[in-house]
């Protein structure tokens, strides 16, 4: 999932670490599949992985792996930090992979989602190639040895809490919000969160101004049996609790059923595939087309915010399969 803290974007010679981390020999293969060129990283454990693999991670929940893009998602500093500070793919495979079984194979890139995710388990949250003098003890009994650094963000919830079962990702871009309401003197600095299940991301805060331009891409995984997409704008507020500009739902079905219905999108021409149609019941301005578009299955959407005085948002809603 995304994370924007606040309006500014990170300096470039902090997001360039990770992409020079992301160079070198070892982590230029998943580390748990060997599938090349991975583009998703476990900012907790500290390991690369590709797309599939990542899809297992977030089924692991983040309290054991936190999934981030290496190009979509904004980093925090602690976070290329600790990614750094374990160095990547090779010395964390030495941990975590260090007492595999004689005769044990790892899945390869073309591995089942059943095999992959055996494994992924077996080796984050089960623990079972791990040394056993560093692995977790559940109960936090004071005999507890100190983890390597790469377990050390680990939360004591139970590993069998919060496990659901994911079939892709949604790619969330906040294009621009108009005529939001006012909640400071004159103005309002907003925000927006997008909600789905468990999982919340936001994006920046914009400083005074009623009709922002994000153009900011926030990420969701989508589960086996998924709600309405949440939204909501906040304004911004230091010194007590955030005021609330309006909410909208977004309904997913007509997306995600059109494309499961077309399957793999790439082998299509840029065409229509579904439709969600404006009612008195939801907060759509226009109808709303599903579209395949250079192979990948779009949505644009314009909402009008409920719950407030004013206030309309517009997304681009895309949906990418774990199969894919």
């Amino acid at each position: 999932m995304s994370h924007f803290s606040g309006d500014f974007r990170r300096p470039e010679s902090a997001k360039s670490r990770l992409k020079d981390l992301l160079l070198q020999k070892d982590n230029q293969l998943c580390a748990d599949c060997g599938a090349p060129d991975p583009k998703w990283a476990s900012a907790n454990i500290g390991v690369f992985v590709c797309l599939k693999c990542s899809g297992v991670h977030r089924n692991l929940g983040t309290h054991i792996s936190k999934v981030l893009s290496i190009t979509l998602d904004e980093w925090t500093d602690d976070e290329i930090d600790a990614m750094m500070e374990v160095g990547g793919n090779g010395f964390a495979n030495s941990i975590y992979e260090a007492f595999i079984p004689d005769g044990y194979t790892k899945p390869g890139p073309s591995a089942s989602h059943e095999e992959r995710s055996k494994f992924i388990k077996s080796k984050y949250e089960l623990q079972e190639f791990l040394k056993p003098s560093l692995r977790i003890i559940p109960n936090n009994s004071s005999k507890t040895p100190e983890a390597p650094s790469c377990f050390q963000n680990s939360s004591k919830k139970s590993p069998q809490e919060g496990m659901v079962e994911f079939m892709g990702l949604l790619k969330v871009k906040v294009i621009k919000g108009t005529n939001l309401a006012v909640r400071d003197m004159k103005s309002s600095d907003p925000f927006i969160t997008v909600t789905l299940g468990q999982q919340t991301a936001k994006t920046t805060v914009k400083k005074k101004n009623l009709n922002p331009v994000w153009n900011e891409e926030l990420m969701l995984s989508v589960p086996q049996e998924y709600g309405p997409l949440e939204l909501k704008v906040f304004d911004l507020d230091t010194v007590s609790s955030n005021d609330s500009m309006g909410e909208a739902e977004i309904d997913l079905q007509p997306m995600l059923t059109s494309a499961m219905a077309f399957g793999d999108a790439e082998i299509y021409g840029d065409m229509q595939i579904g439709k969600w149609l404006k009612s008195d019941d939801n907060a759509l301005i226009d109808d709303s087309a599903v579209n395949i578009v250079d192979g990948k299955v779009k949505q644009e959407v314009s909402l009008k915010l409920g719950n407030v005085e004013s206030g309309e948002v517009y997304l681009e809603l895309e949906w990418m399969p774990l199969d894919q």
